[in-house]
């Protein structure tokens, strides 16, 4: 089988097992978006993939993403950085992304906004929650969250969307479910603020190893990269 023609089936695999999730927990098929991940993926992959229906994609890194955007077939296609994001390579990737799903600190909030002010652009914006409270992850702490989209609330230059997570490594799926859940009531209780420039309707959460799981629990986005592309050469 070629790469291309696996890129296929195994999409098709992911897209029927997370339509089975919805019509498990009651949702309809199209409340989910698929994000394919596409870390360390060839451009010629990527186009497969969006020629067999993705319609969003989502990169790490500033760089690889610019390094390879000339070659993707993006009429039509979202694409997200969905990576930890410097300041100092902001400049660098506002505009080139529909959004940037990986805020967690008030400095990073104003940088994306002075940056999109400064092309006459807002930008949209997910917090990402260490809802795992793990020190070696990034985002920001759940008791924090509140007063970071205060913040984020008197800046013009990003729209705030909704919130993103990526949860510890867990074994069992009711494990995954319980740290889902728990995400998801943040996701509820913060929805039902109502702050200025705060329109929380996007709940990214769920990978490759536990997307169904997300979806049962209430992830309105899921970010598949191996479970699509295969697993990532290694480093």
């Amino acid at each position: 089988m070629t790469e291309n023609s696996l890129v296929k089936t195994q999409l098709q695999a992911v897209l029927e097992r997370m339509e089975n999730a919805c019509i498990a927990s009651g949702r309809p098929v199209d409340e989910v978006q698929l994000l394919a991940v596409t870390k360390t993926v060839s451009p010629q992959l990527i186009n497969e993939a969006i020629a067999c229906g993705v319609t969003a994609i989502g990169e790490n890194r500033v760089q690889e993403y610019l390094g390879k955007k000339d070659e993707l077939h993006l009429s039509g296609v979202k694409a997200h950085l969905i990576g930890h994001l410097q300041t100092n390579k902001v400049k660098q990737i506002v505009g080139s992304v529909d959004m940037i799903q990986s805020v967690d600190s008030v400095r990073l909030a104003e940088a994306i906004h002075k940056a999109s002010l400064a092309q006459g652009i807002c930008t949209d914006v997910l917090i990402e929650v260490n809802i795992g409270r793990e020190p070696q992850k990034a985002g920001v702490m759940p008791e924090m969250l509140l007063p970071l989209l205060e913040s984020a609330s008197c800046l013009s230059g990003i729209h705030v969307c909704g919130l993103m997570t990526i949860p510890p490594i867990l074994e069992t799926s009711a494990e995954k479910r319980k740290i889902f859940s728990e995400m998801y009531q943040l996701f509820i209780d913060i929805r039902e603020k109502k702050l200025d420039n705060i329109d929380v309707h996007t709940l990214s959460m769920g990978m490759s190893g536990d997307y169904y799981e997300a979806i049962l629990e209430g992830a309105t986005t899921v970010r598949v990269g191996s479970a699509i592309f295969g697993q990532r050469p290694p480093k």
